[in-house]
């Protein structure tokens, strides 16, 4: 089992930025990708960002050059950085791992751009 703990999130202004921390513990070795989702109000759930193990990227077209996923090495820790943010980035962020056929969901972190 792994279990996911986010922090972050919160309120800013256009233009502004947040980091989002997600803390893994458990079975971590089982993970080989970490990332982050998100869901507004009456939207599916989107894929934003995703790391492996070996550091490899993927970020969903709209938060290209503005978002900034990262880890450590041993998994445990993952992070967003959003800059610029915008409006339409308001959502309910959720970090991710996933190895094998499991996958598991941190509690979900609330951010919202608005002045």
């Amino acid at each position: 089992q792994v279990q996911l703990v986010q922090s972050g999130g919160g309120l800013v202004q256009p233009g502004g930025s947040l980091r989002l921390s997600c803390a893994a513990s458990g079975s971590i070795f089982s993970i080989v990708s970490m990332g982050w989702y998100r869901q507004a109000p009456g939207q599916q759930r989107e894929l934003v960002a995703t790391i492996t193990r070996g550091g490899s990227t993927y970020y969903v077209d709209s938060v290209k050059g503005r978002f900034t996923v990262s880890r450590n090495n041993a998994m445990s820790m993952v992070y967003l950085q959003m800059n610029s943010l915008k409006p339409e980035d308001t959502a309910v962020y959720y970090c991710s791992a996933g190895g094998g056929r499991s996958e598991y969901w941190g509690q979900g972190t609330q951010v919202t751009v608005s002045s």
